[in-house]
């Protein structure tokens, strides 16, 4: 049988990944994760899941590779990881007492089909007051993630409501997932 190889070396990937009981192996992706401007968003998203696992496929052919990318979404604008606490203030306040949309774009890949899927979950924040957003940012958590926050750590205070897959936000449809491995595996 083929191994699976989870193209991230994200722990909460690893994390998310490790919940289905399949064994895998960790081998991060190094590629450019500039967004493709000439394509739909969810097609961007879901170009750099499969640049992700294409790259690690050429030094493992006859593997399973998975792998994904996520963004934050408000107004139709993609937040990234902030450069620094300025810039993570900046979006706190942007994403203050509003709905954004966190896209999840995930590959499948055998080293010759692509297998490709996104999720969208919607994370409606509550009022954040120049204090709140002060104390989050001196915790560091938001400096290394996209839209400046981490539902799995302190950044789940500063939501109201979810609606869709809570996995997805963390970084991984876990459900869908198994469920996409399932039919490619067959």
């Amino acid at each position: 049988m083929r191994r699976i190889i989870l193209a991230s070396e994200s722990p909460r990937r690893r994390e998310l990944m490790a919940k289905l009981d399949v064994p895998f192996t960790v081998k991060g992706a190094q590629i450019d994760e500039t967004l493709n401007k000439e394509l739909p968003l969810y097609e961007a998203i879901e170009d750099i899941a499969y640049r992700k696992a294409a790259a690690v496929a050429k030094k493992y052919p006859q593997e399973w590779i998975v792998s994904a990318d996520t963004i934050v979404c408000l107004d139709d604008q993609v937040m990234g990881k902030p450069q620094d606490e300025q810039q993570a203030e900046m979006m706190l306040k942007r994403l203050s007492g509003r709905t954004h949309q966190v896209i999840t774009a995930v590959c499948i890949y055998d080293g010759k089909t692509a297998h490709l899927f996104h999720e969208v979950s919607k994370v409606t924040f509550y009022a954040l007051s120049e204090e709140e957003i002060k104390a989050y940012i001196a915790t560091k958590e938001p400096l290394d993630k996209a839209g400046a926050y981490g539902i799995q750590g302190k950044g789940a205070f500063l939501v109201e409501k979810i609606e869709g897959d809570y996995y997805n936000i963390v970084g991984l449809p876990i459900a869908r997932l198994k469920r996409e491995m399932e039919d490619c595996l067959k």
